[in-house]
């Protein structure tokens, strides 16, 4: 005796800072049986979930290692520098790295951005996390450069942000283990590419769409949109005329007939 059937479902992991708001609805619009199940996570933990089979596919920051996972890049974020909204550069619209020079710029552990060389002075200790380090910022003991959008999702009142020209960006992408790219996966990467519902790209379709390409396909064989096509009343009346008696054609119905002697 076999268990109770266990229905499909989709597993997401995405990064702090990435919102699937708009996809997840998309999702569950098309696939109203398939629970999503989302899962946040920071960078590093987000690609190791992926590799050990803990979720299908990842919103995550790239790049990851394509040996074992393939990538879709999606977007680039703009980097900024969070600072005390007294800070001075808050008179200019945008921030170059050079003028960073006498503040200490903080590095958290789990940066995203991949420095080769961090600007400004450095911290005496890296912070553990960005969150920790956005509370050293509003203490006034340096600046953060984030991602624009973790520099939202930390907001606070007593902060502020301004674009960094010269440095590194953050760039989204689509990820999921090479190995296990499922019908799911596949429709979720049509989603997030902006593909139409009707739009299977090598999937093979659902059995409702082959039930309508079987009647499309019917309809095709017998023309006119599956009705019957009427002989016209000239034809019709030409093949009575034909088929009338003593051999006669429609041209000369007497052909054929005895002349009478006299």
């Amino acid at each position: 005796m076999t268990g109770p059937e266990v229905s499909p479902s989709f597993r997401l992991v995405y990064v702090p800072g990435v919102m699937p708001d708009k996809w997840v609805r998309v999702w569950n619009e098309r696939q109203p049986d398939v629970p999503l199940t989302l899962t946040q996570a920071p960078a590093q933990p987000a690609h190791g979930m992926l590799l050990d089979g803990e979720a299908d596919a990842g919103l995550v920051r790239l790049p990851v290692d394509r040996t074992v996972l393939s990538a879709i890049p999606l977007y680039t974020e703009q980097t900024v520098v969070v600072i005390p909204k007294d800070h001075l550069v808050t008179a200019a619209d945008s921030v170059t790295v050079e003028d960073l020079a006498d503040d200490i710029v903080l590095h958290p552990l789990d940066d995203v951005l991949g420095w080769e060389t961090l600007p400004g002075r450095p911290a005496l200790e890296r912070p553990a996390t960005t969150a920790d380090a956005i509370e050293l910022v509003a203490a006034g003991i340096g600046v953060l450069v984030v991602p624009l959008s973790l520099a939202r999702l930390h907001h606070r009142k007593d902060l502020t942000h301004r674009p960094l020209e010269d440095a590194p960006a953050s760039s989204v992408g689509l990820a999921w283990p090479e190995a296990a790219t499922t019908d799911l996966v596949e429709d979720f990467i049509g989603i997030v590419r902006g593909r139409t519902v009707n739009s299977t790209r090598g999937r093979r379709p659902q059995p409702a769409q082959e039930k309508q390409a079987k009647q499309k396909k019917d309809r095709s064989a017998q023309g006119d949109g599956g009705r019957r096509r009427q002989p016209s009343a000239g034809a019709a009346g030409r093949a009575r005329r034909g088929t009338g008696g003593g051999g006669g054609t429609a041209k000369n119905p007497r052909r054929g007939k005895p002349r009478r002697r006299s």
